[in-house]
C-alpha cells in the first residue's frame, strides 16, 4: 500500500502581514517611458501622396506587447491603453484596432521570455 504526502500546514501568526500581502498581490504599477509618449505620435511627412501615419512604430508595438502580455483582444487592448492614459493624465490618441493589425504586418517584434522573480519592464524603446 502507497503512503500519501501529506501537505504541509502553515500557521499563519500574523493575519495583518497575510492580508496585506494577498491585497499587494493584485496590485498593478504602470510606467510608460517619456521617450515612448514623446514618440508616440508621428509628427513627420512622408511627403507622398495620401495621409502619413499618424502613430509612430513604437506606439504600434506598445500597444501589440500590451494585448500579448495582459491576453487582450484588439479592441480590449484599445480600451485598456486609453484607460491607462486616462490615469496618467496623458492627452494621447489611442490607435484603434485595425490600424494596430494592419501596421503589426510590417513591424519585427520580439517578446523575450524573462523569469517570474521581480519587477517586469514590458516596454523598452529599442
Amino acid at each position: 500500500m502507497a503512503t500519501e504526502a501529506t501537505k504541509t500546514q502553515y500557521r499563519i501568526r500574523n493575519w495583518r502581514a497575510y492580508d496585506a500581502a494577498l491585497k499587494q498581490r493584485g496590485r498593478l504599477t504602470f510606467w510608460i517611458d517619456e521617450a515612448v509618449l514623446k514618440g508616440w505620435v508621428n509628427l513627420d511627412k512622408t511627403g507622398e501622396r495620401g495621409a502619413s501615419r499618424t502613430y509612430s512604430n513604437i506606439a504600434t508595438a506598445t500597444m501589440s506587447t500590451m494585448g500579448s502580455v495582459m491576453h487582450l483582444r484588439g479592441r480590449q487592448t484599445a480600451g485598456f491603453m486609453t484607460s491607462v492614459f486616462q490615469l496618467m493624465d496623458v492627452a494621447l490618441p489611442v490607435p484603434d484596432h485595425s490600424t494596430v493589425s494592419r501596421r503589426l504586418g510590417k513591424l519585427s517584434i520580439l517578446l523575450p521570455v524573462a523569469e517570474g522573480t521581480g519587477s517586469r519592464h514590458v516596454v523598452k524603446e529599442a
